[in-house]
């Protein structure tokens, strides 16, 4: 049976770190403030802003959520950027996606100050990212994915690594990260052939492509390890990952749990950043 990659551990040992970085350098009226752009009622995303901004108090955060209607035009939430973008007590700013179809996913986001860019998601910070600078905030899910597989004292260098899904948030960065610790990344999607032969020559599975139990237990290559990124919940309430967790424990050596894994460490990431983010504004 697999050892459990447990996201929820490791955070908690974060937060410790965290928290004392917090009371070493501010005062409860001068601490780290994350402020958070919602738009609309999309039930998903206002449970991980909950989560977020009930983190961020537990840490001795502060924070302010700007909560528009799902007709909002998209000039006022521009003006909301700006105005946490200028703000001095703002230390990090971040867009909720996904956003409403007749707003842009693409440019709202973009507009936050990349030093206030917590989330990791901007061009700027991407951008950095493919040229192996590291003096800029990293997309969180990934960055949460490398801490946590420190945590464990895992060995990057030299694995036969596979990544499932290409997106922005999640595989592109993450395959950067993997090839900047010197592993051989090969990128996968729900389109490739032979995906399961792909699988099972992986020495760590990364899978993030939003399709309940994509992966089958028995492609795992024994001993290998797996992150799974994925998290759907059904309609009866039951939560699943990208990857059929039961079957690929049997083989693996380590696998994150779904909930409690890669989840915990996006949000621990986020709160990070947004700590090195006030250090840097004023610390």
């Amino acid at each position: 049976m697999a050892i459990l990659l447990d996201g929820k551990a490791t955070s908690a040992k974060l937060q410790e770190e965290i928290r004392t970085r917090v009371q070493a350098h501010f005062t409860p009226e001068n601490a780290p403030r994350l402020c958070v752009i919602l738009v609309g009622e999309n039930p998903a995303s206002a449970s991980y802003v909950r989560t977020k901004c009930k983190m961020a108090e537990k840490l001795g955060f502060r924070h302010e959520v700007y909560h528009f209607d799902a007709d909002v035009e998209q000039s006022v939430v521009e003006a909301q950027i700006d105005a946490c973008n200028a703000d001095p007590q703002c230390d990090a700013v971040f867009v909720q996606l996904p956003l409403p179809k007749h707003l842009d996913a693409v440019a709202l986001p973009n507009r936050v100050r990349p030093d206030k860019d917590a989330d990791g998601l901007t061009r700027a910070a991407m951008g950095a990212l493919l040229l192996g600078e590291s003096n800029s905030f990293q997309p969180c899910t990934p960055r949460g994915v490398i801490r946590l597989l420190q945590a464990y004292d895992i060995a990057l260098e030299g694995l036969d690594a596979v990544v499932i899904g290409r997106s922005n948030i999640v595989g592109k960065p993450i395959s950067l990260m993997l090839q900047r610790h010197n592993a051989t990344v090969t990128m996968c999607h729900t389109r490739t052939r032979d995906l399961a032969q792909h699988v099972a020559r992986a020495d760590l599975l990364v899978v993030a492509a939003g399709s309940p139990e994509l992966v089958k237990g028995d492609w795992i290559k024994p001993g290998a390890i797996v992150v799974d990124c994925g998290f759907t919940k059904t309609p009866d309430g039951v939560i699943h990952g990208d990857v059929d967790f039961e079957a690929a424990a049997q083989r693996a050596a380590y696998i994150t749990p779904v909930p409690g894994g890669v989840g915990p460490m996006t949000v621990i990431t986020l709160m990070e950043q947004t700590l090195e983010s006030a250090l840097a504004h004023r610390g």
